[in-house]
């Protein structure tokens, strides 16, 4: 690691200004046609989205996160009339995300809830659905509260999935930056066009510029693809409201990666240039690398979990990606695994020293966000000129936004 404390680090160096006219509220028409600002050496210039295989080498690999974002806000009613919002974040009972969404009958969920000072402990909500021409009942029982969150326990009569349940009563949840309401269109456009694993609350919206002559253009020069599953949190818009990072709680999100993507990145580590598409893609590899490194100091590990500060706390051994991903190889060759699941709580900044990715695709964030900070641990300083660059030239900012290209300085 660097000599930066990324402890120390004043969420209020990270700051710029965003006028609420640059926010982008829809995307654009057509996904390709959004301005992309190529950041290399030091030097700035802009393209447009589907010229971005003029970026890359015929060795390129690009990983993607193809996590789907789910139906999570449901809504019921009181018989006084209130109305109560429950939005899901992550599964309790069972806990791994696949198994939650195969449940059948109940489930628990960690969940924000809207109206809560109206919705007590012990009691319970219910709504009737309608869904291929039958009618079933789901209901909501508030379990209990904590600090920040609610944990509560859906029923339902009907002989489905929770997956198939979200789907018919949910609503799909679109950044509250927005500030509108989600639209039929959103449905479409608010997920990337390879999204597969239900599970996000939040999509990977680097990956909404991708259309499939983009990837077939990627394909045609030989540019190769990996595909990898980070479950995006609502913790992804959570604001640092503490003076340094010290005290920041980094949210935690599920991984899932195939043995087949595993074994696909071990080999490209080795001769190819790695970049990653999106802040939760980067994350992802990022801390497969580190729980191969916790691995290297410890084969007797259970699980795959990485804390925040992990990295920034393990020895400063110098542990290669070929060996770290042959660790984590091995441990699943034991454990007769087929994929890799666990749960991160990796926070990117300034002082970490990026061990995978080349290069990274990505939006403009929020100011004072910890994706600001990953940006800036990716090319130090040269974030201002970056965002300053992007202001000046009308790019469109957050979630339905333009695009960058960043290239990691030497």
């Amino acid at each position: 690691m660097s000599s930066v404390n990324p402890r120390a680090l004043s969420i209020e160096d990270f700051t710029y200004d965003l006028p609420k006219q640059r926010i982008a509220k829809y995307p654009l028409e057509a996904r390709d046609q959004s301005k992309l600002l190529v950041y290399k050496n030091g030097q700035i210039q802009h393209r447009i989205f589907n010229e971005l295989s003029q970026e890359l080498e015929s060795s390129d690999c690009l990983f993607f996160n193809d996590t789907r974002v789910i139906h999570a806000r449901l809504f019921f009613q009181k018989p006084t009339g209130a109305h109560i919002e429950v939005f899901c974040l992550e599964p309790l009972s069972p806990k791994e995300i696949t198994q939650a969404f195969d449940q059948k009958g109940s489930v628990v969920w960690k969940t924000m809830v809207g109206n809560a000072k109206r919705f007590k402990v012990g009691e319970d909500l219910t709504q009737t659905i309608s869904a291929d021409g039958q009618s079933y009942e789901l209901t909501v029982e508030m379990l209990g509260r904590t600090q920040d969150s609610f944990e509560v326990k859906f029923s339902w009569n009907r002989d489905c999935t929770f997956a198939e349940v979200l789907e018919d009563a949910g609503t799909l949840p679109i950044p509250p930056y927005l500030n509108r309401d989600a639209e039929v269109e959103d449905e479409e456009r608010y997920q990337t066009m390879y999204a597969q694993a239900n599970g996000s609350v939040a999509a990977p919206t680097a990956g909404l510029h991708f259309t499939q002559r983009v990837l077939d253009d990627l394909k045609s020069q030989s540019i190769s693809s990996i595909f990898v599953t980070l479950h995006v949190g609502a913790g992804t818009f959570k604001p640092v409201k503490s003076d340094t990072m010290q005290e920041h709680e980094m949210h935690q999100e599920q991984i899932d990666v195939s043995l087949h993507a595993l074994q696909q990145m071990r080999n490209a580590v080795k001769t190819n240039r790695i970049v990653a598409v999106g802040t939760t893609s980067l994350r992802t590899i990022e801390s497969i690398y580190w729980f191969g490194v916790k691995l290297q100091e410890n084969q007797g590990l259970e699980s795959f979990t990485l804390g925040q500060w992990d990295p920034y706390e393990l020895s400063e051994q110098s542990v290669s990606a070929e060996d770290a991903l042959d660790n984590v190889l091995a441990w699943m060759h034991r454990k007769e695994l087929g994929r890799l699941r666990g749960n991160t709580q990796l926070i990117i900044a300034l002082g970490y020293t990026i061990r995978l990715a080349d290069a990274l695709i990505t939006n403009f964030h929020q100011p004072k966000s910890t994706l600001l900070l990953l940006v800036a641990s990716f090319i130090g300083d040269d974030w201002r000129k970056v965002y300053e660059y992007a202001l000046k030239n009308d790019f469109r900012f957050l979630s339905f936004g333009d695009s960058s290209i960043l290239f990691r300085n030497p």
